[in-house]
Parts: structure tokens; sequence; C-alpha cells
């Protein structure tokens, strides 16, 4: 039957060098394996059987770069090699903060159902909000009492004031409210969006909520790709705007659900679909782990370490980091921090069990 279960090629852009396994369920003793390796193909072929995986059109490999072959149970054939590709763009760190923009109107949509939160709202203002320690700061800066110290960063109407993993709105247009308590909850599913923080402000979480613009058409995407894309946006934006790597993800209760540690942001993988690593596995949102288009899924990465916290794991590294200038806090509402859990799990076992762990931490 079928030899190969497909490649694996992890691709850094920044140093274009990639990593490549080929898994394969047979026996390389009983049926010798002979990898071909050109500029746009991988061929591999064992005993009577031959399967190819073309490369996409923007990757392009340098056979005679070829070197480290070695074989590992349970992985299959590791090889290190030079590749040409489109190096890492601008595009790696815009986000949603950028497709905010004053005097547009924008509608607000649940993401988890889809149902409408607000219709056709109007910013006129959209500003970034300080860092957690600004007013700690301002007392180093200022040579008489704090100016600010009495003062509070709320929005007035129109105006939108962005947070690391949230937005912060006037209430004014809004009726979701928990009677109950601060929660601001959507009115259909029931799923948390945000909280109040005051009489007149809703902080909404960007990981609950689709923005778009009023004029266009509302386009619902599966909730393990949009949690994946917000959290990683959130991380690589940090990353760039202060050279920060470490992050502890707290749960709304401020409880630390998941350490990370981000290692880099532009992996390029790159996947052929007989694979049995990332395809096929489902997660409770319904949707696919993986994106995937044709015979060779491709897709940008960012590649994290991270330890689970729940159930007191990693209690004392949870604490030293916590108590770690160098570590950024980023706060969502704690079903998403399993939520997000979950998806690193599945993304850990995806990969080929060589490369799931690196120190104490999972990959």
């Amino acid at each position: 039957a079928g030899m190969a279960a497909g490649l694996l090629l992890e691709i850094r852009r920044g140093t274009q060098s990639a990593l490549l396994v080929i898994r394969y369920e047979a026996d390389p003793r009983s049926s010798p394996v002979n990898v071909s390796v050109a500029a746009d193909c991988v061929e591999v072929k064992s005993g009577g059987s031959c399967e190819a995986a073309p490369l996409p059109a923007e990757v392009r490999l340098s056979p005679s770069s070829c070197r480290g072959l070695s074989r590992l149970p349970g992985d299959g054939l590791h090889l290190r090699m030079r590749v040409r590709c489109p190096p890492p763009g601008s595009d790696l760190v815009s986000t949603w903060r950028e497709s905010l923009k004053p005097q547009k109107n924008y509608s607000f949509y649940c993401q988890s159902c889809g149902d409408i939160i607000v219709k056709d709202w109007k910013f006129l203002r959209v500003l970034p909000l300080p860092s957690e320690n600004w007013s700690a700061l301002v007392e180093e800066w200022c040579c008489h009492p704090n100016p600010f110290a009495r003062s509070t960063l709320h929005p007035q109407h129109g105006d939108c004031f962005l947070g690391d993993t949230f937005f912060l709105m006037n209430s004014e247009s809004e009726s979701h409210k928990s009677k109950e308590n601060t929660r601001v909850v959507c009115k259909r599913c029931k799923t948390m969006l945000g909280e109040t923080v005051s009489s007149d402000t809703i902080k909404y979480y960007v990981t609950e909520v689709i923005i778009q613009p009023s004029d266009g058409i509302f386009s619902p995407k599966p909730r393990s790709q949009f949690i994946q894309s917000m959290v990683a946006q959130c991380l690589v934006e940090l990353s760039y705007a202060k050279s920060t790597f470490r992050f502890t993800l707290k749960g709304d209760s401020g409880k630390i659900y998941i350490l990370i540690w981000l290692l880099n942001s532009d992996t390029l993988l790159v996947e052929s679909s007989g694979s049995s690593s990332s395809h096929g596995v489902f997660t409770p949102f319904g949707d696919t782990f993986m994106p995937s288009s044709g015979p060779v899924g491709t897709w940008n990465a960012v590649k994290v370490l991270y330890q689970p916290c729940i159930k007191s794991r990693n209690k004392e590294l949870a604490d030293a980091w916590e108590n770690d200038i160098g570590v950024h806090p980023l706060t969502f509402p704690s079903e998403t921090c399993l939520e997000l859990l979950l998806i690193l799990g599945l993304s850990t076992t995806s990969l080929p069990p060589s490369l799931r762990c690196m120190n104490s931490f999972q990959v």
C-alpha cells in the first residue's frame, strides 16, 4: 500500500532555510526509501510506489544544499536545506488595530454565532491606549505630583480606544449588558463578548467580536482559525513594538492559563495532503485545525513554546513570570483561554514527535 504519509516543510523566511520531514509508514529496512529533491518538487520512491509533492510557486528548494539527513523512529526522514521564497513582509505586523479608521461606519458581530451587536457605528476618533504601567511611568517623568492621578481614560461619544487584546467604546448604543454582573454577553448565544468598565464604557475582546465595514458583506470565520489569527497578531505586534517575547495569558478573572514564549513569526509551513499530521484532525469548533488547499497546503505561522497552567500546573514558573517585568500579560475571556489551550495541544500533536518539545516546553 502507500509508503509515504506525506511531507512537512518548515521554512524560516528570514534565514531562507528549511527543515524537511518525510513521514512514511513502511519499514525502510524491508523497503529502501529513495528521496529525490528538485527545486520545485520532492519525490519519494519505495518498492513499487512513487509519490511526488509539488511545491507552491513561491517556494524553491536548493538541492545542492541538502545536509543532515537522518532517520528518526516515529518521525521519518529529516533533511535540512536552503530555500528561496519571499522574505517576511510588513504584512506580518498588520493587525486589527490598523483596520479601524475614524469617520467610517462599522458593524460589530458576535464571532461565535454571527449575531449583530452594534450596527452602523461611526468612530470619530480611534486612539491607542498607553501600556498598563503608564501611570507609574508618569511619576518618573514629572517633577511634581502626577497630574493624571485622578483621571481615567474613558472613551467619549464616538471614541474607540485600542488596547492589546480589547477595545473600549462608549456604551450609549449598546444593550447587551448582563443584568447580574459586569459581563457583556451575546443576546443570541450567550457567549461573553466583554465587560463593562464603567457606567458608560464597554470593553470588547478582539477574540469575540468581528468588526467589518457596514457597506461590506459579513463573512463568518471558523472559530479556531479566528482565535489563532487574533492571538498571533497580538503576539507579533507586541514583539515588534516592545521587544518582548514572553507572555502570560490570563482569563478575565485574573487567573493565568498559559505561558507563551514566541520563537519566531516568519515561519512558512508547507504540507502535502497525504500527511497524517494535521489533516483530518478536528476541533470542537467544527472546522479542521489547519487551513489547506489542493494537494499541498501552505500557510504562515508563528512558532511558540508554551506551558499550560491549569489545575496548578507549572505554578512556580507562572509565579516567576508574573513577577518578571520582561513578561507581558495578555487578558482574554477565560473560556477563550481554554479554547486556545486545546488548539495549542492539537497543534503540538500534529507535529512529528521529535519536534513537539523543546526543553520543558511544548511547541
